[in-house]
């Protein structure tokens, strides 16, 4: 079993809950964070661009990032969401054995 948490922006609160709400339901993750109000700073097209976003987190078996960033990219506003897996090293024996569980059903 590898665990994934998979960074996600989003541009709004709301945005972030639609798609944390649908990964969930779907068992595409076992479990959602939402991060309100962090400002991004980035080039977009030639030029700098600062934007205020929300982060959500969300806690998944690396099996399914795939088909969980396919459907981000559905239901995302942006040409080009950020969408990156970070594998987790270690954690607690029973946390993860639920998100594995979680996300199998």
């Amino acid at each position: 079993m590898e665990i994934q948490f998979v960074y996600i922006t989003t541009n709004s609160v709301e945005e972030a809950q639609t798609i944390g709400a649908k990964l969930v339901k779907e068992r595409l993750a076992a479990c959602v964070n939402i991060i309100d109000s962090m400002t991004s700073i980035f080039e977009w097209k030639g030029k700098i661009e600062s934007a205020k976003e929300t982060v959500l987190i969300a806690k998944t078996e690396a099996k399914r990032f795939e088909t969980l960033t396919q459907r981000v990219t559905e239901l995302h506003s942006y040409d080009v969401p950020c969408i990156v897996a970070l594998t987790v090293q270690k954690g607690h024996p029973p946390f993860l054995e639920w998100v594995n569980a979680s996300v199998t059903g």
